[in-house]
């Protein structure tokens, strides 16, 4: 069987750098070529400065190594997008023709392209939200990505692209900083608990989002890529579940660790765009169509959360 070459396209990201780690393990260093905008300190390499809405780079790169699978990762999320709508659209849905086109002509094999509970809005029904519901996002970074949705499933129909794609809740690791999401207290929260017990939250306490911890989302990110093309019968992008939770139950969770953390509220815009979101999610088709399962709960991630980010701290 000829060897993958995989592309990661904004791959300094939260999840970029977790999912190149993987990737290397399974298809071997050589065969992962990062790329993003800017080089970071610790550079995995190979790596290609690229900046997706250059077409012509992407496609030299895409020929330099033969690639063969394209993830798509480069985006302006939630909270940024909403400062600068004009450039997010852009960037989010230029970059993804930009890809689609390749794999349309033949360049590229596989795409994974992410999608986001961004895509619903506050029409859609918030308990369960099922996978084929009202959508009417009211974020440019939702309205990006129900629209992205819609052209993965069209490039699929009318050009038989092998496109795939998972509708990111929330997710929280330890590896990255938060990245400008809504949904990022859940990481940061962590940090400030380690560092002065006490955290001021954008969101108040009552909130709950799904959310995922980040091994599980890699982990579905690369089964789903690893499934056979019949096994992937959705091609707009599937619901994923992971854990749901407000800040007050995150809160509890870490006290079991640090008794005297407290937690305090102060709402801003970032309230408007999670109560828009849904509170958990039915990921029944995932399940059935490509074995998706999660195995992380809250306390468990909260665990690991703590353990990973308090020792480099201890070491030095």
């Amino acid at each position: 069987m000829a060897t993958e070459r995989i592309l990661i396209i904004g791959s300094n990201g939260q999840i970029g750098l977790e999912l190149a780690e993987a990737l290397r393990k399974n298809y071997g260093s050589e065969n992962v070529i990062c790329s993003d905008v800017r080089k970071i300190e610790n550079q995995l390499e190979p790596f290609e400065t690229l900046d997706i809405l250059d077409q012509n780079n992407l496609h030299q790169i895409v020929k330099k190594y033969h690639i063969t699978q394209v993830y798509l990762l480069a985006a302006l999320l939630s909270a940024t997008a909403e400062k600068n709508p004009k450039f997010a659209w852009d960037l989010n849905m230029n970059g993804l023709f930009n890809v689609l086109d390749m794999a349309k002509e033949g360049l590229i094999k596989k795409v994974y392209w992410p999608s986001s509970i961004a895509v619903f809005g506050p029409t859609t029904p918030s308990v369960l939200t099922p996978q084929y519901t009202v959508m009417e996002p009211n974020t440019i970074y939702g309205i990006s990505k129900q629209a992205g949705e819609r052209y993965c499933e069209y490039y699929h129909q009318k050009y038989g692209v092998d496109v795939r794609s998972i509708r990111y809740p929330g997710l929280i690791g330890w590896k990255s900083a938060p990245g400008g999401g809504t949904t990022d207290y859940a990481v940061h929260i962590y940090h400030e608990a380690l560092k002065q017990q006490s955290y001021e939250c954008f969101l108040s306490a009552k909130t709950t989002l799904p959310m995922m911890y980040m091994e599980d989302a890699i982990r579905a990110t690369l089964s789903i890529m690893e499934a056979p093309a019949d096994q992937v019968k959705i091609r707009s992008s599937y619901n994923v579940a992971g854990i749901s939770f407000n800040p007050e139950e995150i809160a509890d969770s870490i006290r079991k660790h640090i008794p005297n953390f407290s937690i305090s509220y102060k709402p801003d815009f970032r309230q408007t765009i999670a109560d828009s979101w849904p509170q958990s999610i039915n990921d029944a088709e995932a399940r059935e169509h490509w074995g998706w399962k999660p195995n992380y709960d809250l306390d468990k991630m909260t665990q690991v959360m703590l353990e990973n980010l308090s020792s480099p701290m201890e070491g030095g």
